[in-house]
């Protein structure tokens, strides 16, 4: 039976609530399988954006434009995707929703921080916790 969209959103603040509080859980629960999805799926898109020149191309010795249109097409999706889960393995490990920087009982950050920033944070989060 599927949830409904009331407990869907108490799921969804729990967790965010969770991995706010305890970002070296959340990463363990995440685990590397996040990472092994981004990666697959930016592989692919690699993939894509080959197929998307192959066909272009063909398109282009043959003059026919709309396929030659359609490869570019692919080309722009496959490297919009191929950006967007580069993107997301480089990240820390926390779900997608949830801010690093974040308190469940603060409201979040109003600009969202470069990776290098969320890098120096967590660095120094772990420096505080060690001691």
């Amino acid at each position: 039976m599927p949830l409904s969209e009331e407990e869907q959103r108490l799921l969804e603040q729990m967790e965010e609530a969770l991995a706010a509080e305890d970002p070296k859980f959340a990463s363990a629960l995440r685990g590397a399988a996040s990472r092994q999805r981004h990666k697959r799926i930016m592989f692919a898109s690699i993939g894509g954006f080959v197929l998307g020149i192959a066909i272009l191309m063909t398109g282009a010795v043959q003059t026919i434009t709309a396929v030659a249109v359609g490869g570019f097409l692919v080309m722009l999706g496959s490297a919009y995707l191929a950006l967007t889960h580069w993107r997301k393995m480089s990240e820390p490990d926390l779900p997608d929703n949830v801010h690093p920087i974040g308190n469940a009982k603060s409201k979040p950050p109003a600009t969202k921080q470069t990776g290098f920033m969320n890098r120096m944070e967590d660095r120094w989060r772990r420096r505080r916790d060690d001691y």
